[in-house]
């Protein structure tokens, strides 16, 4: 049977004063950096437009700045295994949580082409938007415009990020990668040099905690679950796993190559976590 994340029970239920506590004391000053951080990205961002067009090759390093600054604050400790590509590309990875995001930024500059949905979700929509985030609609009619798009921004130089299973899990699975988005690598000015770069960000939860702690899936709020992770002590840890890059020329299809690449992110799970949806 497919795992269907809403079917999923979640006791959502409400946190200790402990809690609460670090929460706070680690949400104020994140909060600090972070939109401290957004003045001065807004303020670059039209000066970089001028001179750069869409390249964007300043901003990246600020929002990847924010993203570290998360682990040194939360406590939650980020492990890099293996080597970013360097290559002209994209990334594709397993999708956990919304976490995943600070993760994969902090260990490489990267941006990340996301949902159509996310654009208007409180908070997390704007910094989206301002860090460069492409928004998609799984719109069978759009598919072809959307697809030209991310050609254009792959061959300006730009590390695109994937989330193929298209939700977020309770980080103890890889869902089935979809397609659609893969076929805009095997444009014809694009795929015969071309690389993607399979990634598995595995979860570590705190001692006595349940294994899902750090996943995000279903209806489950995301204010209840920031504060948990921002509220846990002891911490967890997070892995991010680089696997080597695969060629999308050796590929006859898209869904060649996405069944490539999700076996690759599977395969680099923990034995108990390599199970699809």
């Amino acid at each position: 049977m497919t795992w269907n994340p809403d079917a999923v029970g979640i006791d959502q239920a409400p946190h200790g004063w402990a809690t609460l506590v670090r929460f706070w004391l680690r949400a104020i000053p994140f909060g600090i950096v972070c939109f401290g951080s957004l003045g001065i990205l807004l303020i670059l961002r039209q000066p970089e437009r001028w001179i750069y067009g869409m390249r964007r090759p300043v901003t990246p390093y600020l929002t990847q700045f924010v993203c570290r600054m998360f682990f040194a604050i939360s406590g939650l400790r980020l492990r890099v295994t293996g080597r970013p590509m360097t290559d002209h590309g994209a990334i594709v990875s397993n999708h956990a949580s919304w976490t995943d995001i600070f993760a994969l930024h902090a260990a490489k500059r990267v941006f990340f082409v996301s949902k159509a949905e996310v654009r208007g979700w409180f908070g997390i929509g704007w910094l989206a938007r301002a860090t460069g985030t492409i928004f998609i609609n799984r719109v069978r009619g759009e598919a072809k415009r959307q697809q030209q798009y991310l050609s254009e921004r792959l061959a300006l130089g730009h590390k695109l990020l994937f989330f193929p299973e298209g939700t977020s899990t309770d980080a103890m699975r890889v869902l089935p990668f979809k397609t659609t988005l893969f076929a805009a690598f095997f444009e014809a000015d694009l795929h015969r040099n071309l690389k993607i770069q399979p990634v598995t960000v595995i979860y570590r939860a705190p001692p006595d905690k349940a294994p899902t702690f750090y996943g995000w899936w279903g209806d489950m709020s995301f204010g209840w679950h920031l504060v948990q992770v921002l509220g846990a002590s002891p911490q967890g840890a997070v892995e991010v796993i680089y696997h080597p890059p695969v060629k999308v020329a050796d590929y006859p299809d898209r869904k060649a190559l996405a069944r490539a690449c999700e076996r690759i992110v599977r395969d680099g799970m923990p034995a108990e976590r390599q199970i699809s949806g």
